[in-house]
């Protein structure tokens, strides 16, 4: 995915940008996506095969449909479908004609996924990912190890970061994408993937078992032996409002609380909206705006069941779509103060559409307010107290200042 050289804080605001849960599977953008009645009532993947020219076509009504802004980026709409009327014969005349139609739309979320990518997506929201445990990156060309997941096959086969993988079974991946590479690195659970590595100047060969990768989206601990700590790392995950509870049990008995949303680019709108009801007792969470100013208002449920402690929420720029969400409504519901830095900014909502041929759209289909009715969209949210650089708490051996300013707040109530 990348093809230049990259400066180390290039490279972590790349990482942060996206949401890296690629165990060699595909990199996904992350998006602020509703779950709706085809993840609830219905297979997640559409198997039915219709020819390219169909697909297109259903894609077109979806985004015709669909689409948040009525005009669609104030154009005729009708002129794509009869631009490629007849002319789309195989798969990639499909996704080229789709992408470009996308593109008309001048937003960056609106998105067709392939095969790959859609089964991708699905597998983190599943949490069904099958792999060796590492994520990956394009450094110069070359496809390079940015770090392993412990307790994966790719960890007990010793692989390391920086290691540089140069064949896969034998095949040479030179001039592949990280997504090429992705797609022949995966396989079936148990089966056997060998991985030719240069390290150090040395070639090394490792013949590694695929496994399904557990992927932890929360992470819990406690500080100073009084404050918990609970670190999301993604929404993204169906298993993200039990680990949430989880963290919640294992730091019951602190009196204060930080949640980490730095580097949490977002996911799924129903686990943002689940993690800030433990918060909030009444009251708006946050208004979705749909098409022609439909307004949906989602409000805490009244169960008096709401946590009451000091909570310090952390921020930073690649705090993106559901975390603003939950640190939204958090801070105008006066339950936390927000700590760092300016969050990203995307203040749109994403709804994922399964199409045939195993492949999906993820179309825009509204905007949101935080409860205060504040537009975020372009802007993000400016945390009570902005302290530290945008990413010094991803840089191994630098101390955490927001984290320490997190805890020296919580230490004064």
């Amino acid at each position: 995915m990348l093809n230049y050289c990259m400066t180390r804080k290039q490279l972590i605001i790349f990482l942060l940008s996206v949401l890296i849960l690629v165990i060699f599977n595909n990199i996904f953008m992350t998006t602020f996506t509703r779950t709706n009645s085809y993840f609830s009532q219905q297979e997640i993947i559409n198997s039915e095969e219709i020819a390219p020219q169909k697909l297109f076509e259903k894609t077109w009504r979806v985004i015709s449909k669909e689409y948040y802004e009525p005009t669609l980026n104030h154009q005729n709409w009708y002129r794509w479908k009869n631009r490629y009327q007849g002319k789309i014969k195989t798969v990639d005349d499909a996704k080229v004609a789709i992408d470009t139609m996308i593109a008309s739309l001048d937003e960056p979320y609106t998105r067709f996924m392939s095969k790959e990518d859609f089964a991708d997506l699905t597998s983190s929201i599943t949490s069904k990912i099958y792999g060796i445990g590492v994520n990956i990156y394009s450094n110069s060309g070359k496809t390079e190890i940015f770090n392993v997941m412990p307790g994966t096959p790719a960890d007990f086969a010793q692989l390391k970061q920086g290691d540089i993988i140069t064949a896969v079974d034998g095949k040479d991946i030179a001039g592949m994408n990280v997504s090429e590479v992705a797609n022949i690195v995966r396989g079936p659970e148990n089966s056997v993937v060998e991985l030719t590595i240069m390290r150090d100047g040395k070639k090394l060969t490792k013949k590694i078992k695929r496994k399904e990768i557990k992927i932890k989206t929360v992470k819990s601990s406690i500080l100073d032996n009084h404050i918990g700590y609970i670190k999301i790392i993604s929404f993204m995950s169906g298993t993200t409002p039990n680990e949430f509870i989880e963290a919640l049990n294992n730091t019951q008995d602190t009196d204060s609380l930080i949640i980490d949303l730095r580097g949490n680019t977002g996911g799924l709108l129903d686990n943002a909206v689940f993690i800030a009801d433990r918060f909030i007792n009444s009251g708006t969470i946050v208004d979705i705006i749909y098409r022609n100013g439909y307004k949906k208002t989602i409000r805490a449920k009244d169960e008096g069941l709401a946590l009451n402690k000091p909570i310090v929420v952390l921020v930073n720029g690649a705090s993106a779509s559901a975390s603003e969400i939950l640190s939204g409504a958090l801070k105008d519901a006066h339950k936390a103060t927000l700590v760092g830095r300016k969050t990203f900014g995307k203040g749109l909502v994403q709804k994922v559409v399964p199409l045939p041929n195993q492949t999906g759209v993820n179309v825009t289909i509204a905007r949101y307010l935080t409860p205060n009715g504040t537009d975020i969209n372009k802007l993000g949210i400016k945390p009570d107290i902005e302290v530290g650089e945008e990413f010094d708490f991803f840089i191994e051996n630098k101390k955490d200042v927001q984290l320490e300013k997190a805890k020296e707040i919580l230490n004064k109530k």
